[in-house]
């Protein structure tokens, strides 16, 4: 196998707050990944630094009495013993806020300005006369300029979904000082996106990007790039603009540049060669995990400045989708909004690491942490398949054959398939296939556990003359545990690590393939206790927020995300008219049209159908009644229209976001809109 040269980078979290397990999906994502291209011998590194600049942090810190490099060090402190005891592998953890990245982002700057791509001119914005400072959008809030709603945010409404510019918000107001903004002039910069339109049009469709990514990226494309805001007036908690006094780079332009400054960080102190990995035409491969909501970043700015400033580009940059608890938001109140600090107090991180592994693809949809289904599958794979072959065969070559195997294998043909496995394992692995790669691990624990009921060792063991057989079929157990173990190394290392020093082997993935014979083991000690409901309510108690009550009032449409199922009867029946409602309860519905991105059988339903929408700016999940007209195969593509603004209902199968709208007589005949019918994602139906 060649060796290849290999660069990770998760995102990196903001330093105004606590790592939480939305947070850890990707982390855990990236370092699975991370690990298995070490175990398989190539020259890997995996990086990732504090974002520590930005309006928010110098914010905070002035709330907290402190300085912005106090408060960033502590957090990043915080951050990296969360990310240590989830037994996240970092090669390298920077900051920012450090003095190689502001070298990398002056020498971008620089470069990208004297290659033309750097635009001046005067703009108008809002400005705070009480604390001196511009605004940035989310510290503008005012009534909607299109539909009138009270108390949005400066740049979106979350009642009708408009976007607009936050000079012009009705009654703007201050949201750091509360008082009123004025318009103000100022010279920013921006980075010439569209003069790197072609280039980025080759590179999104060069395979470096999932399909959903650069799909999505086409509504860019197709409405015009713009050019980027680079810059921010002073007070600003970040590097200043070369040559340009008070005016800071905007965070955006600096925290993807963190990544070649934590490498080059690494570089120095460990002697590895930084431009084999990042100048133009390196051999070497970089790639980036990030969440979903900085597609555009990563996709169109940074490839397009880097580009610009005579660096290579990213081979991928793969996107994952955010992370659900039990089919919703992840919520404070309810105590579903859980900060990594508190699962450690309660639960083993390798639960979590297998959990998210047995769920995580290669493609962007959203991953569930249902609580229960966490605590069965972990019980049910980890303790009651894996760890289990162990614990029933180990006990007998200790007390009975003096802690040794035997000197040849049982079952050749049976070992051989689950050595065999290991090439699509590893393929699983490396397509970031990891639920596949899950799979196929627990069908070959089945395959184990089944050889040993069969064999039954502690009725062999109890006769003199079938103890040798007894010997041979735990030999046999103990090496099919081996294999496994090998293959799970990446998701359970603290595991894996206890399971070196029972067999007295260093499971590496040069070695799957060769059987111990003839080899002392340690005395087997559990390596796995069960997840207890007990410890995950415990857990769920401990990050409710202690909310006091408060006047009821409207939620925003945002908030209230849809409803269940479709508007049809679950058997495909015509539903009869109902009570009748007024023209102002009609006009409260916000009816949108979302493309069907996956449909999927619905198990113990027969009618219906599980679907994942997207309406343009987030994804819904929907159980539908429209299985009597269409198989999940038949729908993905298909436009829909959906209420958009009622309450999520739970129901056994899952918690559904929405209401399909369909039209027809029912049964067979039940009609979605197509691709082609003009419409596009979250635009509004009126």
């Amino acid at each position: 196998m060649t060796q290849r040269k290999i660069l990770i980078t998760s995102a990196l979290p903001y330093a105004n707050g606590p790592i939480h397990l939305g947070h850890m999906l990707e982390y855990i994502q990236t370092d699975i990944w991370s690990r298995f291209q070490k175990a398989r011998g190539h020259q890997c590194y995996y990086v990732c630094a504090d974002d520590a600049h930005g309006t928010p942090i110098m914010l905070k810190a002035q709330q907290l009495g402190i300085i912005p490099e106090q408060m960033i060090a502590q957090t990043s402190q915080e951050h990296q013993a969360d990310f240590a005891e989830f037994l996240i592998g970092f090669d390298n953890y920077h900051s920012t806020h450090s003095e190689e990245n502001k070298q990398f982002a002056s020498d971008i700057y620089t470069k990208l300005d004297q290659g033309g791509y750097i635009k001046r001119k005067t703009i108008s914005q809002l400005f705070d006369p009480e604390k001196q400072m511009f605004l940035p959008d989310r510290f503008v809030k005012g009534d909607c300029p299109k539909c009138g709603a009270l108390d949005q945010n400066g740049d979106s409404c979350d009642s009708c979904g408009a976007t607009y510019s936050p000079t012009e918000l009705k009654n703007p107001r201050s949201v750091v000082s509360g008082a009123t903004p004025v318009l103000k002039d100022s010279e920013h910069y921006f980075f010439d996106l569209p003069a790197f339109e072609q280039m980025l049009k080759d590179w999104t469709r060069s395979g470096s990007l999932q399909d959903e990514m650069a799909n999505k990226l086409q509504e860019w494309f197709t409405e015009g790039l713009q050019q980027w805001d680079i810059s921010r007036d002073a007070p600003y908690f970040g590097f200043e603009i070369p040559g340009a006094p008070g005016k800071f780079f905007y965070v955006w332009l600096d925290a993807p540049i963190g990544y070649l400054a934590s490498f080059k960080n690494y570089c120095d102190k460990t002697g590895v060669n930084f431009d084999q990995f990042w100048q133009k035409d390196s051999e070497a491969e970089i790639y980036h995990f990030i969440g979903k909501d900085i597609i555009y970043f990563h996709s169109l700015f940074w490839p397009a400045m880097l580009d610009g400033a005579g660096y290579r580009k990213p081979t991928s940059v793969y996107a994952h989708g955010f992370v659900t608890v039990n089919g919703a938001k992840m919520s404070k109140s309810r105590g579903t909004f859980i900060k990594a600090r508190t699962y450690l107090e309660h639960l083993n991180p390798e639960y979590l690491r297998y959990y998210f592994a047995s769920k995580l693809t290669s493609n962007i949809t959203d991953l569930d942490l249902n609580l229960e289904d966490f605590a069965q599958k972990v019980n049910a794979d980890l303790v009651g398949k894996v760890v289990n072959i162990a614990s029933r065969c180990a006990s007998f070559i200790s007390k009975k054959f003096d802690g040794k195997l035997t000197a040849e294998i049982a079952e050749p043909a049976l070992l051989a398939e689950f050595t065999t496995a290991g090439e699509t394992i590893a393929e699983s692995f490396e397509k970031r296939e990891f639920a596949r790669a899950i799979r196929e691990i627990m069908a070959l624990a089945d395959k184990a556990n089944q050889y040993i009921d069969a064999k039954a060792p502690w009725v062999l063991a109890k006769n003199e003359a079938t103890l040798t057989e007894a010997h041979l079929v735990c030999s046999m157990g103990i090496n099919l545990f081996r294999v496994l173990m090998h293959y799970l190394k990446p998701v359970l290392p603290a595991m894996a690590k206890e399971v070196e020093l029972f067999l007295n082997d260093e499971l590496s993935w040069s070695t799957y393939q060769t059987a111990l014979t003839n080899h002392s083991i340690n005395v087997f000690k559990p390596l796995m206790q069960r997840v207890e409901m007990t410890k995950v309510e415990a857990m769920v108690e401990g990050s409710k927020d202690n909310l006091q009550p408060t006047a009821t009032v409207a939620p925003k449409a945002a908030e209230t995300k849809a409803a269940p199922a479709a508007a049809i009867a679950a058997d495909g029946a015509i539903e009869p008219i109902g009570e009748t409602i007024n023209i102002d309860d009609f006009a409260k519905l916000d009816l949108r049209v979302a493309r069907i991105i996956n449909a999927e059988h619905v198990e113990g339903a027969d009618k219906l159908v599980k679907l994942q929408l997207d309406l343009g700016n987030e994804q819904r999940q929907v159980f539908a009644g429209i299985k009597s007209a269409y198989q999940p195969e038949q729908l993905i593509g298909r436009l829909t229209v959906m209420v958009a603004n009622l309450a999520p209902r739970k129901m056994r199968f899952g918690m559904s976001e929405g209401m399909v709208m369909a039209a027809g007589p029912g049964g067979s005949d039940i009609f979605l809109l197509t691709p082609d019918d003009g419409a596009t994602p979250g635009m509004r139906v009126k």
